[in-house]
């Protein structure tokens, strides 16, 4: 009953910040980075914000440190949409909201050795999360993938946190869905939506990896991971500044130059990434073989993004 409560209660409250977005220009306007040609509301993923306060509301003992680091990034982000913030203040509070992650998941007592690399590796992966959020459907499925396989491991394998903190962002999902996954988007996510869920689905599998010591749950990022690392290793062979928009995400090849529908590109990216889960779910472990067990799952994804980015880019190398 809680559930359906908390639907309805984000299919009333997200409309009324459309009402909100649309009066005081809350919009997101083409530019070239973009792959749509529509002027659209921005912030739609505010939903995730009304998500960290329901989990607020209802665990605050248990959790109020992560949903607080939830809320501290989702804000800033939110900010961040409306006002365009210099990067140091962004990665300012990107850092408060992990160190707030990790004093409840308790790594702050590693070495400084461990605790550096693993800020650069988790602030690394909320932004290259939100990168990837560039065509309609596209982070409100693949999170929902990810949360789906999260909840699987917790209910099924592994009970390692309240399923509350997995099927609330669920619900946020298929609630900002119904007005994203769309040909003509009513709403796209924002920093808000794309750097909440990637800060959220990042606390969920690092707290899943310190709980079972089993590192190959990373792979439940490998779609947006392949995509991300391999994009910028083709920016660098192209002599590109990585911090500057561009359009050469694989996703963004698809739409832009292919005209592969949004929806499809999307539903193929979540699709992809549930396969990969479901591999991982039902891998036999082993703990000497897991480096192995990572690049066999890894080896088709890369292969496939290297042969197809390359012959679906030749057009444009051959000034055509």
């Amino acid at each position: 009953m809680m559930y359906l409560a908390t639907a309805v209660l984000f299919f009333v409250l997200l409309p009324v910040y459309f009402r909100i977005a649309d009066r005081y220009n809350i919009i997101d306007k083409p530019n070239e980075r973009s792959s749509h040609k529509n002027v659209t509301i921005r912030g739609g993923g505010i939903v995730f914000i009304m998500a960290a306060l329901v989990v607020l509301c209802t665990h605050f003992t248990a959790f109020w440190l992560p949903v607080t680091g939830i809320l501290v990034i989702g804000l800033i982000s939110f900010l961040d949409d409306i006002y365009t913030l210099p990067n140091k203040v962004r990665l300012l509070f990107h850092m408060v909201a992990v160190t707030l992650l990790f004093l409840y998941l308790q790594v702050m007592s590693l070495s400084v050795l461990v605790i550096i690399p693993l800020y650069i590796l988790v602030i690394g992966i909320i932004n290259a999360y939100n990168f990837m959020d560039g065509i309609n459907g596209i982070t409100g499925l693949y999170s929902l993938v990810i949360l789906g396989g999260l909840q699987y491991v917790n209910v099924y394998q592994v009970s390692f946190i309240e399923a509350d903190m997995i099927w609330i962002p669920m619900i946020a999902c298929v609630v900002f869905l119904f007005f994203n996954f769309r040909v003509k988007a009513v709403c796209f996510a924002g920093d808000v939506g794309s750097v909440t869920i990637a800060f959220w689905i990042v606390a969920l599998l690092l707290d899943l990896i310190l709980t079972t010591g089993n590192w190959m749950y990373i792979l439940f990022l490998a779609v947006y991971g392949v995509d991300s690392i391999l994009t910028i290793v083709h920016r660098l062979i192209l002599q590109q500044n990585i911090f500057r928009a561009h359009r050469l995400h694989f996703y963004q090849i698809l739409a832009n130059e292919q005209k592969v529908p949004h929806l499809v590109i999307s539903t193929v990216y979540a699709a992809l990434q549930a396969l990969i889960i479901v591999l991982v779910l039902h891998m036999p472990l082993n703990i000497d073989r897991m480096w192995l067990e990572g690049i066999l799952i890894l080896l088709p994804l890369v292969t496939t993004y290297i042969i197809l980015k390359g012959r679906l880019m030749q057009p444009r190398l051959n000034g055509k």
